[in-house]
């Protein structure tokens, strides 16, 4: 893909029903992109469809799926590859999150964490990536990772389990990849406003907490939109960048944390500090 821009190219992006999978695809639609769209819930993904063709954007493929079924990733590919051939960028935005401390999370949140976030951009890069290589026409892949693939979080370790593990992913398929001319490119918000905000599972606290409710406020507040991430990913894809933020914020942080490693561990100890007073008293 030697032309960076997306007018024309096969694209395809998990996540699409809603957040920055939807934000992303109607950039992308804008741009001229020929869309495979897919994501767990159906209607979402319908009107995501909608929104893309309204203004003559061109979507030639759906199929709503959980991208954690290796079988069901592997059939949709096919079906994509019959029908439309190799494509030109993938792009991983699908993902859940939950937060809690280690003695506050069960074993489900750490398996739907890696299922999910880790797992499923996996399940979609093997069916994906090697026919892409195979076809030597180069391309693109975007993995969308988060500041908790970059930084130590409060709360966040089955959430950076998978995201540090993408990450890593990605660093091996940047160098990987080159020879193919097909850029990866790793995307790492940090905090997005998206109906995500409301159904982050928190573990072992009490999402209707006053405390948690100003948190999540505050959150809200200080986020950026999903577009403002969909137009980084778009710039980074342009320019061949690997890091691709989407506020100055995670930028300065993961700088910091590189340069100044003991107030960064500081910085983190008063963190889990604060963050821990809204666990319920033992």
């Amino acid at each position: 893909m030697r032309d960076k821009s997306l007018n024309g190219k096969l694209t395809l992006i998990t996540g699409a029903a809603s957040g920055i999978g939807r934000a992303t695809a109607l950039a992308a639609g804008r741009d001229g992109a020929r869309l495979v769209l897919t994501d767990l819930n159906a209607a979402g993904l319908e009107e995501t469809v909608e929104l893309v063709r309204a203004p003559g954007g061109v979507v030639e493929y759906t199929r709503a799926l959980d991208i954690s079924d290796y079988d069901a990733v592997t059939e949709f590919a096919k079906d994509v590859h019959e029908q439309l051939g190799t494509l030109d960028v993938v792009m991983n935005v699908a993902g859940v999150s939950a937060w809690g401390t280690v003695e506050n999370l069960e074993h489900r949140h750490w398996k739907q964490m890696v299922d999910v976030n880790l797992m499923g951009p996996i399940h979609v890069i093997e069916n994906f990536i090697p026919p892409m290589v195979e076809a030597g026409k180069g391309g693109a892949l975007v993995n969308v990772s988060s500041a908790a693939g970059l930084l130590a979080l409060p709360w966040h370790a089955a959430y950076s389990a998978s995201k540090y593990g993408l990450r890593g992913l990605s660093e091996v398929l940047r160098f990987d990849l080159e020879r193919h001319d097909i850029d990866v490119h790793l995307v790492v918000p940090g905090g997005v406003n998206t109906p995500l905000v409301q159904s982050v599972q928190i573990a072992g606290v009490d999402r209707d907490d006053p405390r948690i409710q100003k948190w999540v406020g505050r959150f809200q507040e200080h986020a950026v939109k999903p577009e403002q991430v969909a137009a980084a990913i778009l710039k980074g894809i342009a320019k061949k960048r690997f890091i691709v933020y989407s506020s100055f914020d995670i930028r300065f942080g993961y700088w910091w944390a590189r340069k100044f490693a003991w107030p960064y561990e500081f910085f983190m100890r008063r963190a889990n500090d604060l963050f821990n007073s809204f666990l319920p008293k033992r």
